[in-house]
């Protein structure tokens, strides 16, 4: 069964910090990309960051630049992003996607 399941989400205060974690079981997902999405309440889900199969490519949302990094291990069949400098305009649930397979989504809430 080809499966995401995103972990790592949680309540933090501005400028805080977070990582999230993305693994993937069912399927080996070394030859593609990864892709970090987020949608927050009443909007539409955006692209945030992604990966190129050996990692030696990242790009970034304009909102994120600066603040997130997409990084991989291919060995393990895991995806990350590591935030810092949250605001609360970060807060939403945040999915990675490979191929097309989605995990369930894991909510980050930026809240003082």
């Amino acid at each position: 069964q080809v499966q995401l399941v995103e972990s790592g989400g949680g309540l933090v205060q501005p400028g805080g910090s977070l990582r999230l974690s993305c693994a993937a079981s069912g399927f080996v997902f070394r030859p593609y990309s990864i892709y970090w999405y987020r949608q927050a309440p009443g909007r539409e889900r955006e692209l945030v960051a992604s990966i190129s199969y050996s990692g030696g490519s990242t790009n970034y949302a304009d909102s994120v630049k600066g603040r997130f990094t997409i990084s991989r291990d291919n060995a393990k069949n895991m995806a990350f992003l590591q935030m810092n400098s949250l605001q609360p305009e970060d807060t939403a649930v945040y999915y990675c996607k490979c191929r097309n397979t989605w995990g369930q989504g894991t909510q980050v809430t930026v809240s003082s």
